[in-house]
């Protein structure tokens, strides 16, 4: 099984809400200072699902990453946990893309790879929550896809994949290649192992660079965004409480009843 899996770095979603900013000129998320990035919770689980194949069955597992100035330590940690090659598309021109840009350049990453039996993505990344990159890199590369997998299982060309739904879980047999985007139900990411930190060091990325894959950079980041962001802004949350009273519980019912109702939640 080849398998190639795909990793975002984001801002470490568990840092304090108060240490979140917005700039609100740009459009931006200001970093929190003091906080590292990590690599997106779902997308570990998309690592630990390649992995789980690759300990039953064997194969090869390809993490791909992108963005500009990444962090070493950050983007080996699938190397670390079990992964084979690392692959990072790193340039200014990746970067402040949206679904679309973002999917279009790892698609034509991964056709520069070439063998491949699945490709793995999380569910959704931490930071803004989309969940399109997978199905858009699918719909780019022509391949069939199943979103949310909780479970797969690899025979005869095939993968038998159980999807999350609100009510439990469908079965889905799709014929490989095929891409599954992975969610927290397949399982807690493993942690990697001292001798895989010692040879994630080691090892060395491969880094590619828009012309490495045979794009235009203004097809990529910024450059080929479908999608105006016209605002982006921290919500403000307010709240009131109201105490009902009254000269015994069964008046203070009463008086409470009669505020439902007039605020029409009755």
């Amino acid at each position: 099984m080849n398998m190639i899996v795909c990793c975002k770095q984001v801002i470490d979603p568990e840092a304090p809400p108060a240490s979140f900013k917005v700039d609100a000129s740009s459009n931006t998320v200001v970093p929190p200072p003091g906080v590292p990035p990590v690599i997106s919770p779902f997308d570990e689980n998309a690592i630990e699902a390649a992995l789980k194949i690759k300990d039953a069955q064997g194969g090869t597992i390809t993490a791909i990453s992108l963005g500009a100035n990444l962090t070493r330590d950050v983007v080996k940690k699938p190397l670390s946990m079990g992964a084979d090659e690392l692959v990072l598309l790193e340039d200014e021109a990746f970067v402040d893309g949206d679904s679309w840009s973002t999917a279009y350049a790892l698609a034509m990453a991964i056709k520069k790879i070439g063998e491949y039996d699945i490709i793995f993505c999380g569910r959704q990344a931490a930071d803004w929550d989309s969940g399109q990159v997978g199905s858009g890199i699918a719909e780019i590369l022509g391949l069939p896809s199943v979103t949310l997998a909780r479970k797969i299982e690899v025979t005869d060309g095939k993968a038998k994949v159980e999807r999350v739904t609100p009510d439990g879980y469908d079965v889905i047999e799709v014929s490989l290649p095929a891409l599954i985007t992975v969610s927290n139900e397949v399982g807690e990411a493993r942690y990697p192992t001292i001798k895989g930190i010692m040879a994630a060091k080691r090892k060395e990325a491969v880094v590619w660079k828009p012309a490495d894959i045979d794009v235009d950079a203004a097809q990529l980041g910024a450059a080929g965004r479908k999608v105006k962001l016209t605002k982006l802004f921290q919500p403000v949350k307010e709240g009131k409480c109201e105490i009902i009273e009254g000269e015994s519980p069964e008046e203070a019912g009463a008086n409470l009843a009669a505020k439902l109702r007039e605020v029409k939640v009755l």
